[in-house]
């Protein structure tokens, strides 16, 4: 699934080489562009040197150490952007005459992502299609985008962070695959277990968090801001990342915690998820992204297909 050449005026273009000059303008240099696309940085530069001769114009120029990018290379990406999705366009169509009942679809997202959505969802894909091969793969979100450009992944399941694209970025299709809700996780025996009435976040303004820490990840930050529209400022007693060590540390009766329902806990830690009230919820966005125009093709829409089935169900819980 990956776009090859492209003939306008006799000029015979490569798309793989508008899609490393893309990774170049993404990443900043060769060597992280290299990286990303699994390609050498001489491979790198003769993509960038080969293009720049088909097209007769320059595409970057020396800055310092490194190289910028030309306001031709910044006019290339941004008609190359819609001819690679009007290639995946061509595909698809293709792939859909053909059927989309067998073959390699290649999913990724991050870990709760796979183990509540990704993982379920490919289950039932192999039930329902048994010549489809599935491959799943665990990366978090900014390594998702690039295994989508590389063609390694066909489907991320990502969650919405600071280095995430814009919606109008021309590369990707994202769409909200599920409103992921969030639950006060406090330990068994707490009195919040045992209201009748609805639970609110102010009602634990004065206890101790168990949170990651800030930067680590963008739950810190969500935590953050939806306590700050409750009215209060978290205190943060003990800084945890994975969900698993957060449940035990509440268990433990170390302070209480705000998770997503498609994170697992234990029962043996000793711990009650306890819903909120109020409007709107408390969730975290949850998306599929894959590369422009390919939305269409079977086994991407058969993939999409089978994930909204089971974020259906989780949303149902």
């Amino acid at each position: 699934m990956f776009p090859y050449d492209y003939v306008h005026n006799h000029c015979m273009i490569d798309l793989r080489r508008i899609q490393v000059l893309r990774a170049v303008h993404q990443h900043g240099t060769v060597t992280a562009a290299a990286a990303a696309l699994h390609l050498t940085p001489s491979a790198v530069s003769h993509h960038l040197r080969e293009l720049a001769r088909e097209l007769k114009v320059p595409l970057v120029e020396p800055r310092g150490r490194g190289i910028r990018l030309t306001g031709a290379a910044h006019v290339v990406i941004e008609h190359g952007d819609a001819m690679v999705a009007r290639w995946e366009e061509a595909e698809s169509a293709l792939e859909a005459y053909r059927s989309g009942a067998a073959g390699l679809l290649r999913m990724c997202g991050f870990p709760s992502a796979v183990a509540a959505l990704l993982g379920p969802a490919a289950a039932r894909l192999r039930a329902a299609h048994p010549g489809l091969t599935v491959e799943v793969s665990e990366c978090e979100t900014p390594t998702g985008f690039d295994l989508l450009l590389s063609t390694d992944a066909d489907i991320a399941v990502l969650a919405p962070s600071e280095e995430f694209p814009y919606p109008g970025d021309a590369r990707f299709d994202q769409r909200t695959l599920l409103n992921d809700r969030l639950d006060l996780l406090v330990p068994a025996g707490h009195p919040l277990t045992a209201r009748e009435e609805g639970v609110r976040l102010e009602d634990v303004a004065h206890e101790d968090w168990v949170l990651p820490a800030p930067g680590s990840c963008d739950h810190h930050q969500r935590v953050v801001v939806f306590c700050a529209v409750a009215g209060f400022t978290p205190k943060v007693a003990h800084q945890v990342k994975e969900w698993m060590a957060v449940s035990a540390m509440v268990g433990a009766g170390l302070g209480v915690s705000l998770i997503p329902r498609t994170a697992p806990t234990l029962s043996e830690h000793g711990v009650v998820r306890v819903p909120l009230a109020g409007e709107p919820p408390l969730a975290r966005r949850i998306l599929t992204c894959v590369r422009q125009g390919s939305r269409d093709h079977p086994l991407v829409h058969n993939g999409l297909k089978a994930l909204q089935e089971v974020a259906d169900e989780v949303a149902a819980r």
